[in-house]
């Protein structure tokens, strides 16, 4: 997959850019706050109909305007055409949930029923400071880590989730009640949780019993194999039937006033030399931990599913590593295996060596103040 042309209005502190990219390299350098990463960010948004940083559809739009605009022009692997349009505008009425914004998500003109549709169309994988979140964060962002993989290349993986979550709410709905549940009631929303989270948790075991061995060849790769890395997917239904921890539990989710089992609560342990990267690992190694995440999911996307190439963005990628480690990665990412790049930094040097690594066609842009120029 490869973005050709980019069109921003009003997102974030852009005001307004068209953009035409290579095929290859895309650099954007520029101080910190200057609108680099938003550009990366309206990328992100054209696959998965939401800002990076924040769910908030609302703080994507630029201060002080009524709507945002952004249109993607791709080209499939095969060459097909592909233009995406998502429009974001503030004050609807109808879509309070998402702080009084509506969103509209079209393909080549064509409004989708659902923007869940869209996810997985147009894949990509960003590495970021936000990632951060991924060793220091609660077990949410662990999971939404496996969702945002799963979903791009499994649409009834999606379908699955949005069952779960719709049974998870109406049971601790019930759970909150003054008055006794009722029990038929409750075992349907039950029965319905542990459907869809046996589907649910046998595709993130696979996928990271897929994802364990790329990851740690990455991180071999860009730290010369001085460090050890593990993950291990932690489940409930590791410990036999949802259903019955479920009902056996009932009295015990009353009292706090939610389910205490099931895929919901799913991490992934992230270990170096064996024990927790967030209190073992240094910046510099929690940075090249999280990096070799990135890259192997983006490996891993690109063999399963459409088997269609990812977009790589790479935000501030470079900065807590050494010199050897930032040589290691231009050479990873300057290599065959990876599609269409767009890469930000603040340090013209990193950029001139990614430059004078990769060979074809590239691109460089200057951001500043929200205005991004050639």
């Amino acid at each position: 997959m490869r973005l050709t042309r980019l069109s921003i209005l009003n997102y974030k502190n852009i005001t307004e850019a068209d953009l035409s990219f290579s095929p290859k390299l895309n650099c954007f350098i520029g101080g910190n706050g200057e609108g680099k990463t938003n550009v990366l960010d309206a990328i992100h948004f054209l696959s998965f109909c939401r800002s990076y940083s924040s769910s908030v559809d609302l703080l994507s739009v630029r201060h002080g305007s009524e709507f945002m605009s952004l249109q993607g022009h791709y080209e499939h692997d095969d060459g097909t055409p592909e233009v995406i349009h998502c429009g974001l505008k503030v004050g609807q009425k109808d879509c309070s949930r998402q702080g009084g914004t509506k969103k509209v998500v079209r393909r080549g003109g064509k409004a989708y029923r659902r923007i869940s549709e869209h996810v997985g169309l147009i894949p990509l994988v960003m590495v970021s400071p936000e990632d951060q979140s991924l060793v220091t964060g609660g077990s949410e962002e662990r999971r939404r880590f496996m969702d945002m993989v799963i979903c791009q290349y499994d649409p009834a993986y999606t379908e699955a989730l949005i069952r779960y979550n719709k049974a998870l709410q109406q049971r601790n709905t019930m759970l909150k009640q003054d008055q006794e549940p009722d029990p038929e009631i409750m075992l349907l929303w039950e029965e319905q949780m542990a459907r869809e989270g046996a589907v649910i948790y046998e595709k993130r075991s696979a996928y990271i019993t897929e994802l364990i061995p790329i990851f740690q060849q990455f991180s071999n790769d860009i730290s010369g194999k001085a460090e050890q890395v593990e993950l291990h997917y932690v489940s409930h239904l590791q410990r036999g039937s949802l259903l019955e921890q479920l009902t056996r539990d009932r009295f015990k989710d009353r009292a706090v006033g939610y389910s205490l089992h099931g895929v919901h609560r799913d991490d992934i342990e992230m270990l170096l030399g064996g024990y927790p990267v967030r209190r073992e690992g240094s910046q510099g190694q929690n940075k090249t931990f999280l990096t070799s995440l990135k890259l192997a999911q983006f490996d891993s996307l690109s063999r399963i599913g459409t088997r269609t190439t990812p977009l790589l963005l790479l935000d501030d990628i470079f900065d807590k590593l050494d010199a050897r480690r930032v040589e290691q990665i231009v050479k990873l990412v300057g290599g065959e295996r990876f599609g269409q790049i767009f890469i930000t930094d603040t340090n013209r040097d990193h950029i001139d060596a990614i430059l004078s690594a990769m060979d074809g066609d590239n691109r460089l842009f200057h951001v500043e103040k929200g205005i991004v120029s050639v």
